[in-house]
């Protein structure tokens, strides 16, 4: 059963998080990009714009980002019995998913994807995702044959014991989407030590 546009309490994507290729591959330095404080939310908050454009429910195919190469498949993800959101099997590095007992991308709400940061063998489909900028695209294409267009409002990167569950899963009164994968702090011992969460809105549809 889907709960549109509803807060999904709790949920962390920590099963996202535990740098496997770092832990693996000992020539492997540094981490992935993280955001600048540049691309954080500024002071003015978020306002309905009276052109948003919205669109129907339909399931989502696949996510391309075209600044940092992305271009991916979507399976649908539930949560764990933890209250964690489940993630694309680590095999396949090119995967991402999406939150599917909630908004469809470009309805009205918060849609919300995840993919990993890395898997045994190198970057995965999110690796870049803290490169990101204000303003870059995200295109969802959708089983109805709409894309969803959506423009980056930021990028911010949260410690997992300081994950704002509110702030990234509550209700939208507009198409917005949350893309999230690791980040932050790593270390060997706990692996990656937060997230990166882009935030974006639908500028038009196609």
């Amino acid at each position: 059963m889907r709960v549109s546009n509803t807060v999904i309490a709790g949920v962390t994507v920590l099963a996202l998080c535990s740098g496997v290729w770092l832990l693996h591959d000992p020539t492997v330095s540094g981490v992935p990009p993280q955001p600048s404080a540049a691309e954080a939310h500024g002071t003015r908050a978020a306002t309905t714009e009276p052109d948003t454009p919205t669109l129907p429910p339909a399931l989502p195919d696949r996510v391309r980002i075209p600044s940092i190469g992305v271009d991916a498949p979507l399976m649908g993800l539930g949560l764990l019995p933890s209250g964690s959101l489940d993630v694309p099997p680590a095999a396949a590095k090119n995967l991402a998913g999406w939150y599917e007992a909630g908004t469809t991308p470009g309805e009205t709400g918060t849609a919300v994807m995840a993919g990993h940061v890395d898997n045994r063998d190198g970057p995965a489909v999110f690796y870049s995702l803290g490169a990101l900028h204000k303003g870059a695209r995200i295109d969802v294409d959708r089983r109805d044959g709409t894309v969803a267009r959506f423009s980056v409002d930021a990028v911010e990167v949260y410690d997992a014991r300081d994950f704002p569950d509110e702030k990234v899963y509550g209700a939208a009164r507009r198409p917005e989407l949350r893309v999230i994968t690791c980040g932050g702090g790593y270390s060997k011992r706990t692996g990656y030590q937060g997230n990166v969460v882009v935030f974006a809105h639908l500028t038009d549809t196609g």
